[in-house]
């Protein structure tokens, strides 16, 4: 009798606070060779299922709208899936000669998009989730910073397009809370307040709770204080 029993695949994937795994490619715009090029600048690497599928097209239009948003904010996007490259190159032109939405038209793709036939890079990043699919990568997003330490990983299905505000807002959270020295409150926004980092002994604390200028309290271990937009621009931005 055929044995129907199923082998447990194991999904390897890198950390937060890892480096992000080193990887050559050929890609849309050339060859790199990553992260160690982008040392410097914070990069945002993202996976997408498949070339020519609507979700992807979406998202691929809102990333290129946004990619100078991005760069003024000192991060690189390059993209990722299994298809080759002839299909990439294809998919792209398509979208610039022929897609419309949501107002943007004449989009044009200028971050490298990673040919990944083999799912060689997709492997190393745990793109591919047997669960989901075999053969596409779910619509994974690694934040690494300049010195290519992954910092933040968000992972979305298959049918769920990423929402755009706030893969932006958690890049510049990231940056904010270097720059600082601070942590970020739920839904924080720049020009929000921010967290300061909780007090270390009972005189800091006390200091703190007394302190009516520079920083708000609602009790020892939760104090805030302001950071306003400008100066998140000028601490941050290029």
């Amino acid at each position: 009798m055929e044995d129907t029993k199923q082998t447990n695949e194991i999904i390897s994937m890198p950390r937060i606070g890892e480096r992000a795994p080193s990887f050559k490619a050929v890609t849309t715009q050339g060859e790199i060779n990553f992260p160690e090029q982008y040392e410097g600048s914070w990069v945002i690497l993202f996976s997408h299922p498949a070339d020519f599928t609507p979700v992807c097209t979406s998202e691929f239009m809102t990333f290129a709208s946004m990619e100078t948003k991005f760069n003024e904010a000192n991060c690189k996007l390059v993209g990722l899936s299994v298809d080759g490259l002839y299909s990439h190159i294809a998919w792209l032109r398509t979208i610039k000669e022929k897609i419309e939405y949501k107002g943007m038209k004449d989009v044009e793709v200028k971050f490298p998009l990673i040919e990944d036939i083999t799912m060689e890079v997709a492997k190393k990043y745990g793109m591919i989730q047997p669960g989901e699919s075999n053969t596409k990568a779910v619509r994974a997003v690694f934040f690494i910073d300049p010195k290519g330490i992954i910092r933040t990983i968000i992972y979305y299905p298959l049918s769920l397009g990423r929402n755009f505000d706030e893969l932006y807002r958690a890049l510049i959270a990231l940056q904010v809370a270097d720059k600082f020295s601070v942590a970020l409150p739920a839904d924080w926004r720049p020009g929000d307040d921010v967290i300061v980092p909780t007090a270390g002994s009972c005189g800091v604390a006390k200091e703190r709770m007394e302190n009516k200028e520079d920083i708000h309290c609602y009790d020892w271990f939760f104090c805030t204080k302001k950071i306003s937009e400008d100066e998140i621009n000028n601490g941050i931005k290029k």
